[in-house]
């Protein structure tokens, strides 16, 4: 099997190094426009399979005609770019998968199911972190009762040495982070789709080992899965995590147009707050070396055998000191690399699939296993 991603930044890097070290993956090509990205992925992977190209993700054609004759495209770029490479692997006949960070081009993908089954590919979107693998296990949570009356789905990356005054370490992309924390999501109330909006509703949350910490809305958290259970969960919700006091500053900054697209004239210079936002986010949040953990905590409660109960997932993963890999570089692009290798060995058929219901959850939870990940089930009778 051959595969090709597109997106040396940390999760492409680490995408790759997961799919090199599989038995029955002979060469992984890694592509980015930036010669950076580029050298610094040849020092970071080590492998002879992977090689690499340089190619801009804004030319979808481009990257169709390297990823032709491969197995499976991986998108590990920023949210706008990727229904474009969708539409390139499909005319390539090329497996395709993303990391998400979008609900609107999620669905738009999700389209291209007909054309997908008749080129015999299969597109899965949003295949990251969240949305992503807590999707799948929050899918599989659903399943274990009989019927699901609520179910809260709570992740988050963090520092594990938190710098004030944001307590924050940017672990991946700054727009996708944005837009998480700005942009509009979907969560289910009384079984019907509502429209919550990023950093809202926040609460205090124990963690183990952490202590309390705050949980809001992440838009587009959840992506297809609300819609996916629409009807079938009375109350679905995803949030994430973060040390307190830090969506109050996200949530001023905000009100105060920090985040706004429209540009606006900075003495002779028209500037876009949120362009800037972006750059200011790079420069304090990235820290390079700096370690952080990746929590997930995904509570189902509901009926089973006529009787209440509750089941939990919980998961928490540190950075890798041995391949000088962050948590949410594991949690974000590993799934990626799994789901890759499943479209291209048939384990999920050809189409376009939302993870919750394309990716089987029992085969995932063995891949996640096998790579280190500690995720553990408890089932209560209430």
């Amino acid at each position: 099997m051959r595969f090709m991603i597109v997106g040396a930044g940390m999760q492409g890097r680490a995408c790759a190094f997961d799919l090199a070290r599989q038995d029955g993956v002979s060469e992984v090509l890694l592509a980015d426009a930036s010669d950076a990205n580029l050298a610094s992925s040849k020092k970071f992977l080590k492998s002879p399979k992977v090689k690499f190209a340089k190619v801009d993700a804004s030319k979808p054609d481009l990257v169709g005609k390297l990823a032709k004759g491969r197995s499976t495209l991986v998108s590990c770029v920023p949210y706008f770019f990727n229904l474009g490479l969708a539409k390139a692997a499909l005319k390539n006949k090329v497996n395709f998968v993303d990391l998400g960070g979008s609900t609107p081009v999620v669905l738009k993908e999700l389209a291209l199911d007909k054309a997908a089954k008749k080129a015999g590919v299969g597109i899965v979107p949003d295949c990251g972190l969240g949305p992503g693998m807590t999707n799948i296990i929050g899918a599989a949570a659903i399943r274990d009762l009989d019927r699901a009356d609520e179910v809260l789905i709570r992740d988050g990356g963090l520092p594990q040495n938190p710098r004030p005054p944001m307590n924050y370490l940017l672990t991946f992309s700054e727009h996708g982070l944005i837009n998480e924390y700005v942009g509009k999501g979907l969560s289910l109330k009384d079984g019907k789709l509502i429209e919550v909006g990023g950093c809202s509703e926040v609460e205090a949350l124990e963690v183990p080992g952490l202590g309390t910490c705050e949980a809001g809305h992440a838009a587009g958290g959840l992506s297809t899965m609300a819609m996916t259970f629409k009807g079938k969960v009375h109350y679905l919700d995803n949030k994430f995590i973060r040390y307190p006091g830090h969506m109050a500053v996200i949530n001023a900054m905000n009100a105060m147009g920090f985040f706004d697209e429209k540009t606006v004239k900075v003495g002779k210079t028209e500037v876009s707050p949120r362009a800037l936002a972006a750059v200011l986010f790079r420069r304090h949040f990235d820290r390079p070396g700096e370690k952080d953990l990746v929590v997930i905590q995904i509570t189902a409660k509901g009926v089973k055998d006529g009787k209440p109960a509750k089941v939990v997932y919980d998961m928490e993963d540190r950075y890798d000191d041995a391949h000088k890999m962050t948590a949410m570089m594991r949690t974000t692009a590993f799934p990626a690399a799994i789901i890759a290798r499943m479209l291209a060995d048939g384990r999920i058929p050809p189409g376009a699939h939302t993870n919750e219901t394309g990716v089987p959850a029992g085969e995932f939870f063995k891949e996640i296993a096998q790579r280190g990940f500690k995720l553990t089930r408890t089932f209560t009778w209430l």
